[in-house]
């Protein structure tokens, strides 16, 4: 009789802590990143009154004969699926869309997080703005003046400096790849001045100097008269007049083939260029802020990229067509200052300067575990390692198994209430079954207890 009460104690125990296991599910419907827990039963162990035997050649075999002796909890599980995706417009919001964890760092303390709801402090660090937590990933480091991440080395905290300054930078190259007319006008052998504007192809081009200082690099283009494939190209720095007065900075001679693709160029020393990259070389004077502490003029020097020999990609060309203004690159820019940033699929961090500059600023990182449903939860949406989910597998996002980072969203929790309510009534039939049991036997007891009588 004893046996039918603890079994039914049993089941109200267990049936409590999955009821308690619902209701917290329930009440984090609406936390960020949340994994909702799920409770398994398995029997106890069963009281044997009498053993199995085996057929005979007379009988066949019987059976065990076996009495439970109630319930137990087999696992309380982590369901790591995946939880709907809210925008909401935040830059510094991100969410994983599928596997993987946000690493997050408290003095020497890892913690792995679902919840991308990240901020900035005061100090330009990343962080979880509930408890202040470090989220980690990679710095650039500079190679050649070039900021380059990293991903091999060791994660560290991650910082958006904005209001940051981005130095000035001289122009070193300019790439042209205008298309210049094979029916423009020739000019005259004794032109006027508007003969001059009406047979010279004018590109102009903005470049800069190491301080941000502006400068108008104008490249004036005459077709030869007795070579109808030839162009002659003088090199203008800050004209004072159209058509400028005094001598070019340099000048150079673009061949065509007869196809309109670019043959030769032959600069102003007289090296002639007829494969690969053309490049012509040019140096001017800087203007008189710049100058030199001996007084003589500074000095700049930049490449003209005329483009690829043969090629129509990036280069200059001639067919008959209306010709194009087109120098469509330049590497030199203005002092600037980090106004805001944006964070891409892979987690890189890109800033954007006010000069229009964009650098890397960062790149966030991700873990992922061989069995995450071993991860203990630390509160505050945070999991750390145990013994059962493997070491962290830092890495970037879509390798190795990892999901891409989408910025701007939120991972919901991945609580489905219907199914909760619906867990919720079985968990309370089971409660008032199991009672019933207890209920049952105390009568039985009873009974017992007034045969005497």
């Amino acid at each position: 009789m004893m046996r039918s009460l603890w079994a039914g104690v049993s089941g109200l125990q267990n049936h409590q802590t999955r009821m308690d296991v619902i209701g917290n599910n329930i009440s984090n419907v609406n936390t960020t990143g949340f994994k909702k827990g799920r409770v398994n039963f398995h029997d106890m162990i069963s009281q044997n009154i009498q053993g199995a035997a085996r057929p005979t050649d007379e009988l066949g075999g019987v059976n065990p004969k076996q009495v439970g002796l109630g319930m137990t909890i087999a696992s309380i599980d982590t369901i790591h699926t995946q939880g709907n995706l809210q925008s909401t417009g935040v830059t510094t919001d991100v969410a994983i869309q599928g596997n993987g964890f946000f690493v997050l760092k408290q003095g020497e303390r890892e913690f792995y997080t679902r919840a991308g709801n990240f901020a900035i402090d005061r100090e330009g660090t990343l962080v979880n703005p509930a408890n202040g937590m470090r989220v980690q990933g990679w710095t650039p480091v500079v190679v050649d003046g070039q900021p380059i991440l990293r991903t091999s080395a060791t994660p560290g905290d991650l910082v958006i400096p904005v209001g940051q300054k981005e130095p000035a930078k001289a122009t070193q190259n300019v790439f042209f790849a205008s298309n210049l007319n094979k029916n423009f006008p020739l000019i005259p052998e004794n032109p006027s001045a508007a003969d001059i504007l009406r047979g010279t192809w004018v590109i102009d081009t903005t470049v800069y100097d190491n301080t941000g200082q502006k400068y108008l690099l104008q490249t004036r283009l005459t077709r030869v008269a007795d070579q109808p494939n030839q162009w002659q190209a003088q090199v203008y720095v800050d004209p004072t007049q159209d058509p400028p007065v005094g001598d070019p900075v340099t000048t150079f001679t673009v061949q065509f083939s007869n196809l309109g693709l670019l043959e030769s160029v032959t600069t102003a020393e007289g090296n002639t260029i007829t494969q690969g990259q053309v490049q012509v070389p040019m140096t001017f004077n800087l203007k008189e802020a710049t100058a030199n502490a001996d007084g003589t003029p500074a000095t700049q020097t930049l490449n003209l990229n005329i483009g690829t020999i043969g090629s129509v990609t990036n280069s200059m060309t001639q067919f008959a067509d209306r010709p194009s203004t087109k120098s469509y690159f330049q590497d030199g820019y203005t002092m600037g200052y980090l106004e805001t940033f944006q964070i891409d699929q892979s987690g890189v961090i890109t800033g954007v300067y006010s000069n229009g500059v964009t650098r890397p600023l960062g790149q966030i990182a991700l873990a992922s575990f061989t069995n995450p449903g071993g991860l203990e939860k630390a509160g505050e949406n945070t999991f750390i390692v145990t013994n059962n989910s493997g070491q962290a597998v830092i890495g970037e996002s879509g390798t190795a198994g990892k999901g891409k980072i989408i910025s701007g969203t939120l991972e919901m929790s991945n609580v489905d209430l219907t199914e909760a309510f619906t867990d919720m009534i079985v968990t309370q039939r089971g409660f008032q079954a199991n009672s019933k049991t207890i209920n049952t036997s105390d009568q039985m007891l009873q009974e017992i207890l007034t045969l005497k009588r």
